[in-house]
């Protein structure tokens, strides 16, 4: 699944594909959110590396499906 993470402040989002289900992640923005956890959302992208930003910090979360990577020069 692609997340876009827009965070206060800061021009650029963060851009990333994880395996997690949207529930999961809303489960950890929940408790983010809530002040568990250090009060930071911390995700698994899908090549293993962590992000993890302050909950206090997030401006949205927006996720989507993954869109096919095309292959070759054909319309499609």
């Amino acid at each position: 699944m692609q997340i876009k993470i827009g965070i206060a402040q800061v021009a650029r989002e963060l851009s990333f594909e994880t395996s997690e289900t949207v529930e999961q992640v809303e489960e950890k923005l929940t408790a983010a959110l809530a002040g568990e956890d250090g009060g930071t959302l911390s995700i698994s992208d899908v090549s293993g590396r962590k992000v993890v930003v302050p909950a206090a910090r997030l401006g949205y979360i927006e996720f989507g499906s993954p869109n096919a990577q095309p292959v070759g020069f054909g319309a499609v």
